[in-house]
């Protein structure tokens, strides 16, 4: 029997911005990743939180499943994995009840902000022509995966998302959520924090990475905003460092961390579910 991932708290995954559990019953926001940590031993729950809103919503959303899970199962603490926004939100979580938190690990976080966040709030602000066109049509898409994952109609709120993810908010947001944060711009810390929390950090800096994944060019064109800066298409390579930074360079781009789309990423890049298959084995070792 498979025990390798196996770990004393249940592993909760936690999506991001325009995130889902399921859509239409095809398409697995994590991918294959839930299947290969359920093969090592580990038990898996996806949640489901607002494709569109701020991290305090989100994470009092994300705080009542949790509660939810303690109370049908007994679990007393979860290992959240998180990946972009949902880093955030599940902080807002670890530094609200540390209690329930063991560990939390976040795959592509903007935890300095995102230069693409600060770049569409200065080219279409609210109420220019092309911010109205813009919101319009990510919010028409939040709310098809809100209908499409069987969560029914939901507020979708794409500028407050998106001033959340700017650098300046995030700062503020970083002073309210301190727990794990790095020393200096782009460095690391010990994974345990003062509240009891161990955290980790992952990130990538691919961008083009499958000529097949219609995800890489939407990417591509994100990436202008960081004039050369290496990052994911979406997040700064050291916008992504919080906690223990396991590495901040893998070849991805956003999407390729958690296998979307359908998997498709650069031919000889390393595995996601792989490489958080270790991180559970680490969390199992350490004792979580």
């Amino acid at each position: 029997m498979d025990v390798y991932t196996q770990t004393r708290y249940p592993v909760v995954l936690v999506h991001g911005m325009l995130g889902f559990d399921t859509l239409l019953g095809l398409i697995q926001y994590w991918g294959d990743i839930p299947d290969q940590l359920r093969r090592g031993g580990a038990r898996v729950y996806v949640v489901r939180l607002s494709q569109l809103d701020s991290d305090a919503v989100r994470g009092e959303q994300l705080l009542d499943q949790l509660q939810a899970l303690q109370a049908i199962h007994g679990f007393a603490r979860f290992n959240l994995i998180a990946h972009s926004q949902g880093g955030t939100t599940s902080r807002y979580v670890a530094e609200a009840r540390p209690d329930l938190v063991a560990s939390l690990t976040t795959l592509g976080t903007p935890h300095g902000g995102s230069r693409v966040a600060d770049g569409l709030l200065k080219w279409a602000p609210e109420p220019s022509l092309q911010g109205a066109l813009l919101k319009g049509m990510i919010e028409l898409l939040g709310q098809f995966e809100s209908l499409g994952s069987g969560a029914g109609f939901s507020p979708q709120r794409f500028e407050t998302t998106l001033q959340g993810l700017s650098t300046q908010r995030m700062q503020a947001f970083n002073l309210d959520h301190p727990s794990g944060a790095p020393p200096m711009a782009c460095g690391s810390v010990p994974e345990l924090a003062g509240n009891g929390v161990r955290y980790y950090s992952l990130g990538g800096t691919g961008v083009l990475t499958h000529p097949l994944d219609p995800g890489d060019y939407v990417l591509g064109l994100a990436s202008l905003f960081f004039k050369g800066e290496p990052g994911d298409g979406l997040v700064g390579r050291c916008a992504s460092h919080w906690g223990w930074v396991l590495r901040d360079d893998y070849p991805w781009n956003h999407l390729d961390e958690i296998n979307q789309l359908f998997g498709l990423r650069g031919l000889f890049s390393p595995d996601p579910g792989e490489v958080l298959r270790v991180q559970l084995n680490r969390l199992k070792l350490t004792g979580l």
